[in-house]
């Protein structure tokens, strides 16, 4: 029995673009599934507006903190409206290249509505029945939600209507300090807004080294983010149009109440158990080549748990790609997998922390570690917080590296790529361009020359002689 498509994509996402461009690129018949609009949480909700709105609020620390530089200004004025004109200016300029006419033009059929298996084989649009040879499901994640007396009844913030604010809040509190809870607030707060972090950890942006993040910490507190750590929100009430907030001992008072505690995937409307799609709280379970539990059907990105980012759904995507369209043999690997937070310092890491290193290797490793402030760019622009920490075998191997400091983001890549070309750190102390913050990196890399070189007593004795006779020959 013939099916009318090669591949059916459910959901507009990063994963479920990639997948359906490359497929229509490569001629197969192609069908993507959205219910909302195209371009995923990326474009409209996550990764595009906070970059912008990251942006507005540097601009404006800059400016206020400029005459350390011996530029001296006023206190800049904040436009909320302004800055928020910003962030759909850019979600705008980028938003046709995720747009429907891009994608018919390559060949994509767009159906826009909602849907759901109706057999291990179908999948139901509005009264369509789609049939193809392999289903792919990039329906991504949306906000967990705590239970937490009071709070829906209150009214609340998450990424996915921050956004659309039209003027600033005078205070606000975020439940949550993993990254995007840490990059809001900074960012809010440099705007203007009183902001209070509730962390249920020790220390801010749990996933990451904790050295690294202390630094994130300190700047924080330095620029006077209130953070309660060790708490938990336990209920929010409405008092005289003021948001109360009790976190175990403590009350908060605030205008809104942003929350930040992880994400839910998106699969509660799909039937998938009439697929034989088995899932999760996580989400759909996935093998090695990203199949479900129904090997015609695939999933990737958020949905699936794991990586939650952008660049990690469509490096997921390409596997789907080989497998779906042709034959299932490709392995997806996530041994390199860089991500970063968009704090002010930004902290950027890749592979193991040292802490994963140590109990994996023991003692055959090495720590590197480079700071900022002996970098000669970061004097000249006054970045000196922060620093570079390459984790290494003795035998140079690259096991992980965590970057915290200016443009951590974008430093992290030289080390992601020695990474995946199995290159010994030693690579990376090559010759760089002076003064440039990537010397962070080279000058980390060289330190475990200089430490084995430390060591090797009969190595110095040896030049040493060699030197002493150089010079009493002339």
């Amino acid at each position: 029995m013939g099916v009318d498509y090669d591949i059916v994509i459910i959901g507009g996402g990063s994963g479920g673009l990639v997948v359906a461009s490359a497929a229509a690129q490569l001629k197969a018949k192609v069908a993507l599934v959205e219910k909302d609009r195209l371009g995923g949480d990326c474009l409209w909700y996550g990764c595009v507006p906070s970059k912008s709105l990251i942006h507005a609020a540097r601009v404006a620390y800059e400016v206020k903190n400029s005459e350390r530089f011996g530029v001296h200004t006023v206190s800049p004025t904040i436009n909320f409206s302004q800055a928020m004109a910003h962030v759909k200016n850019a979600i705008a300029a980028i938003e046709p290249h995720d747009s429907p006419q891009r994608f018919e033009g390559l060949g994509v059929e767009v159906i826009f509505g909602s849907g759901e298996f109706i057999n291990p084989n179908i999948f139901e649009v509005d009264g369509k029945k789609l049939k193809a040879r392999a289903f792919v499901i990039a329906t991504g994640s949306r906000p967990n939600i705590p239970n937490i007396s009071g709070l829906k009844e209150s009214g609340y913030l998450t990424n996915e209507n921050v956004f659309s604010l039209a003027e600033s809040p005078d205070s606000l509190a975020i439940i949550g300090a993993g990254p995007i809870g840490c990059e809001l607030g900074q960012s809010f707060h440099r705007l203007g807004t009183k902001v209070t972090l509730i962390n249920s950890r020790s220390h801010l942006l749990p996933k990451e080294d904790p050295e690294a993040a202390d630094v994130v910490e300190k700047q924080f507190v330095k620029e006077g983010i209130k953070i309660i750590k060790n708490a938990r929100a336990k209920k929010v009430e409405m008092i005289d149009n003021k948001k109360h907030l009790w976190s175990d001992e403590q009350e908060v008072i605030v205008d809104q109440i942003l929350v930040s505690t992880g994400r839910s995937p998106n699969v509660e409307s799909l039937n998938l158990e009439a697929a034989g799609v088995e899932y999760d709280k996580k989400g759909i379970k996935v093998n090695d080549k990203l199949q479900t539990t129904n090997s015609k059907i695939y999933a990737c990105g958020d949905v699936i748990g794991g990586y939650q980012f952008t660049h990690v759904a469509a490096h997921e995507a390409v596997t789907v790609i080989t497998n779906a369209l042709f034959f299932p043999v490709s392995k997806v690997s996530y041994e390199v997998i860089p991500w970063a937070t968009f704090t002010d310092p930004e902290l950027a890491r890749v592979g193991l922390t040292e802490e994963q290193a140590k109990q994996r290797y023991g003692d055959d490793i090495h720590v590197l570690k480079q700071q900022f402030a002996d970098v000669d760019r970061a004097q000249a622009e006054g970045a000196t917080q922060g620093f570079g920490k390459i984790i290494v075998k003795d035998n140079g191997e690259i096991l992980g590296a965590h970057l915290v400091g200016k443009s951590a983001g974008e430093l992290i890549h030289e080390i992601v790529l020695a990474m995946s070309n199995n290159l010994n750190v030693s690579a990376l102390s090559g010759i760089h361009v002076y003064p440039t913050l990537s010397e962070v990196n080279s000058k980390a890399a060289l330190l475990l020359k200089k430490r084995k070189f430390a060591k090797n007593k009969g190595l110095q004795n040896i030049l040493k002689k060699f030197f002493t006779l150089r010079r009493s020959l002339g």
